[in-house]
């Protein structure tokens, strides 16, 4: 029993070891425009399949190519961001140890039915990167296009504990919060 137990452990082992001698992934490809130009500059983010893992951001070359290297072989979503807008999204894009996946983005010029919709609705969806000292990734947001906010006047308010405890004792004290009896035990 011992020795089968063994063996089998050992074939695990061996199987484990082979997958992490697997070299990496690649995904590789060509970007081009409505007009089949090369689009220079476009970010290609490679992520988890749900969105909520960043796994790397590769720019076009001036011939629109670009090439992501040094991932898991697996199943990845890759999107396609051009000034700021998402483009396309391929939700489920397979990568192969040892070898390069290609896949290429040939944006094609919408419908005019189409184009009045989307103009109607005037939101798109923006990348914002983690906030600084925070431990947490980035974030998919809708955009509304015509927004008339001026620019850097974002509707966030930061602050720390101690910002937060001078606004309540300036506005209406401690006595005010739920639960709070001046013992400081909150009972």
């Amino acid at each position: 029993m011992f020795i089968k137990s063994l063996q089998i452990g050992l074939l695990g082992f061996f199987l484990c070891a082979a997958t992490a001698w697997a070299g990496p992934a690649t995904i590789q490809g060509i970007v081009k425009d409505a007009k089949g130009q090369a689009i220079k500059g476009a970010d290609v983010r490679v992520e988890s399949r749900d969105g909520k893992q960043l796994f790397n951001t590769v720019k076009t070359d001036g011939k629109g190519r670009y090439i992501s290297q040094g991932l898991r072989p697996g199943v990845y979503r890759i999107s396609l961001v051009v000034n700021g807008a998402v483009k396309a999204s391929i939700m489920n894009t397979s990568a192969k140890a040892d070898q390069a996946t290609q896949l290429n983005f040939d944006l094609k010029p919408v419908a005019a039915g189409q184009a009045s919709i989307e103009q109607k609705k005037g939101k798109h969806m923006v990348w914002m990167p983690p906030s600084t000292g925070t431990h947490t990734g980035g974030r998919w947001v809708e955009v509304d296009d015509k927004d008339t906010t001026p620019a850097g006047a974002l509707n966030i308010k930061r602050g720390n504990a101690e910002a937060v405890r001078q606004q309540q004792m300036n506005n209406q004290g401690p006595q005010s919060l739920p639960g709070y009896n001046g013992s400081g035990s909150g009972n």
